[in-house]
């Protein structure tokens, strides 16, 4: 089943002991975003800290997420480090980074992913650059994505402390 607007929102509205995603790209094309990582990309920066519905969720649920990525990071992941990742890890969102230059992926046939108490599935669906194409509900057994969770939060650290080496 493919999920899109209030379905997709009550996930977030609805999940009770943890909000968790896998994400594996360098880059997401989110047009939301566009007119600021346009300004990024030009020189622009976001002071914070700052508050949003997002910052105040994570402030009162338990939310997280490990970004596997490799050196040297995109403009966009620059941008989403500056713009989100250093307001969020501070709020409460646990943010974990797995860079995987120098060692072998542990996940890397697992498409990115969002997981609500351990048993409902959303499988995140996107092209190579980025767009997102779709997001689909997954009906079945959610022990592989628990153990992606596992593995990936063992092999990665916390965003802040990968931020400030």
């Amino acid at each position: 089943m493919l999920l899109d607007g209030e379905d997709w929102a009550s996930k977030f509205k609805t999940f009770q002991t943890e909000a968790w995603r896998l994400e594996t790209l360098p880059q997401y094309l989110v047009p939301q975003e566009a007119e600021e990582f346009a300004a990024f990309k030009a020189g622009a920066r976001f002071p914070g800290p700052y508050e949003d519905s997002w910052t105040e969720m994570v402030r009162t649920r338990n939310v997280g997420r490990v970004h596997v990525l490799t050196q040297p990071l995109s403009d966009y992941l620059r941008f989403e480090f500056e713009r989100y990742y250093q307001h969020q890890a501070p709020a409460g969102e646990d943010i974990r980074i797995l860079d995987v230059t120098d060692r072998p992926n542990p996940l890397a046939d697992v498409e990115d992913f969002w997981m609500f108490d351990r048993s409902t599935i959303v499988l995140m669906h996107y092209e190579a650059h980025g767009k997102q194409i779709s997001r689909e509900l997954y009906e079945g057994d959610p022990a592989p994505f628990i153990e992606y969770q596992r593995i990936a939060v063992a092999a990665s650290v916390p965003f802040l402390e990968y931020a400030a080496r």
